[in-house]
């Protein structure tokens, strides 16, 4: 049996598309965004008290990054992953990490927008440079998009895979706080992927959501 622990709404939805796009069996328990992420029996299952955690047949782990690559070798090493000898293999790797390039500035606005209470404790700087900072992972998407290739509907040449994945969901993530607009064929990728049933069974349910706006405009600078 596997089981994700998640958090809508947050890195382990990777995980649940993954999962979901496997069609293997597996269960999710869903968890708060709250401190309860910090009690002794999560934190056993990952020590930095963040979602996803994965439990398998007896073992544990964390890390988006480390959870994509082991499914992906153990129950899809060709169409959500791809093998060393694969001329994409390189590619594959690259992209699928830099999803998390993407998701650490998501991350920090998230901070700033939702887990920051006070509003004397947040900062319009930051929400800047992190929103910028957003952009320019949309530039080298795009970049990646445009590339004269034929086929070029995913990020490998190859086809879809768990890259797509991982990048796609980040992507649902930094568009609360940066828009595609200026990005028509990462807006067009974008597109193609969400569509897919695997995507749309991760999304959060009713009552769970932990973006109440589709959108987070950075404030305004004073003076």
């Amino acid at each position: 049996m596997i089981t994700l622990h998640h958090v809508p709404q947050s890195r382990s939805m990777r995980s649940l598309w993954l999962l979901h796009e496997l069609e293997i069996d597996f269960q999710v328990i869903v968890h708060p965004f709250d401190r309860s992420l910090r009690d002794p029996a999560f934190l056993s299952l990952s020590p930095a008290g963040r979602v996803p955690a994965l439990e398998i047949e007896g073992e544990r782990m964390f890390e988006t990054g480390a959870i994509t690559q082991y499914l992906c070798e153990r129950f899809s090493p060709d169409r959500f992953g791809r093998r060393v000898d694969d001329p994409d293999r390189m590619a594959w790797l690259v992209w699928l990490h830099f999803a998390e390039t993407i998701s650490q500035h998501a991350a920090a606005l998230t901070q700033q927008h939702l887990a920051l209470r006070e509003d004397h404790m947040r900062s319009p700087i930051v929400m800047k440079l992190e929103a910028n900072r957003i952009s320019k992972c949309y530039d080298a998407l795009e970049a990646r998009l445009s590339t004269p290739i034929e086929n070029r509907d995913y990020l490998l040449t190859s086809g879809f895979s768990a890259a797509d994945i991982s990048v796609g969901q980040a992507v649902y993530m930094a568009r609360h706080f940066a828009t595609l607009d200026a990005h028509p064929e990462t807006a067009a990728w974008y597109e193609r992927i969400t569509a897919r049933p695997a995507f749309q069974a991760s999304l959060p349910r009713d009552g769970e959501k932990l973006f109440e706006q589709s959108f987070f405009a950075p404030w305004p600078l004073e003076g």
